[in-house]
């Protein structure tokens, strides 16, 4: 684990209007770890993973990238940084094969047509690397695969460009016991492989499976970032709904970690 974050927001703010969502949020993020992003509906978080995308300009706020302070204005440059986000609705097409949708945009050609087979054996090396075996051609279509395999798949597609941060949006929701446990080991396999891996979700018993930090949000502002290892499944639980446990998280509206 490193002790430097790869990607870090200090004193972000975001309105919407007159609604403010976000009140001076830090958030770091470390290569080779899984940091959980918890909170309960309309605590923050979806709007601050769009403010890390590019996709919402903050209002004020400092945004660091391994070291250095970033200007992020677009999704472009989010990615271009290494910064690649899993949305919950994965943005795959049914109609285009495995291949088709993890090069979608940024497709390699030869000339004036498509190089397919450098991207298949791109999009076979991508899938070995994260040890997926669970997918018969990279020349199936989408439509025929498994919730699982659809969600293996986006997060191949993600990971292919050479990210350093990935984040995931609810990646388990809707899949069975075997397709939950085959994404968890995914999500933990690539942390291992040194990337920083930001996990959204409501599940505390994948949270506590799989992260190495958790980031706990509570009506905009961040109530405790903490190490998994140094808290409880209940004082997460009180995090989430009151923004404190103890000791830990908003004390007189200030933020307070273990």
């Amino acid at each position: 684990m490193s002790t430097a974050p790869v990607l870090e927001l200090r004193g972000i703010d975001k309105s919407f209007g007159p609604v403010q969502v976000l009140h001076d949020v830090a958030f770091s993020v470390y290569p080779g770890e899984v940091t959980a992003l918890v909170g309960d509906n309309g605590a923050g978080k979806s709007t601050l993973v769009k403010c890390i995308g590019g996709i919402h300009p903050f209002d004020s706020g400092d945004y660091f990238f391994e070291g250095k302070q970033a200007h992020v204005s677009s999704p472009r440059d989010a990615a271009s940084m290494g910064v690649e986000i899993v949305y919950q609705d994965l943005a795959l097409c049914d109609n285009l094969d495995i291949v088709q949708n993890m090069f979608l945009g940024r497709e390699r050609k030869r000339g004036l047509v498509l190089d397919e087979d450098t991207m298949e054996e791109m999009a076979a090396k991508t899938l070995l690397g994260l040890s997926v075996r669970t997918v018969k051609s990279l020349r199936q279509h989408v439509s025929s695969l498994s919730g699982g395999q659809r969600q293996t798949v986006a997060i191949a597609k993600a990971v292919l460009w050479n990210s350093k941060v990935v984040i995931l949006d609810e990646p388990t929701a809707a899949l069975g016991v075997a397709q939950t446990a085959q994404v968890l080991e995914l999500v933990r396999r690539l942390a291992d492989k040194g990337l920083a891996v930001v996990l959204i979700s409501h599940n505390m018993n994948d949270v506590f499976a799989v992260s190495d930090r958790i980031a706990a949000l509570y009506l905009g502002r961040m109530a405790a970032q903490v190490k998994t290892s140094d808290v409880t499944h209940s004082q997460i639980v009180e995090l989430i709904t009151a923004g404190r446990s103890g000791e830990l998280g908003l004390q007189n509206g200030k933020e307070a970690t273990a």
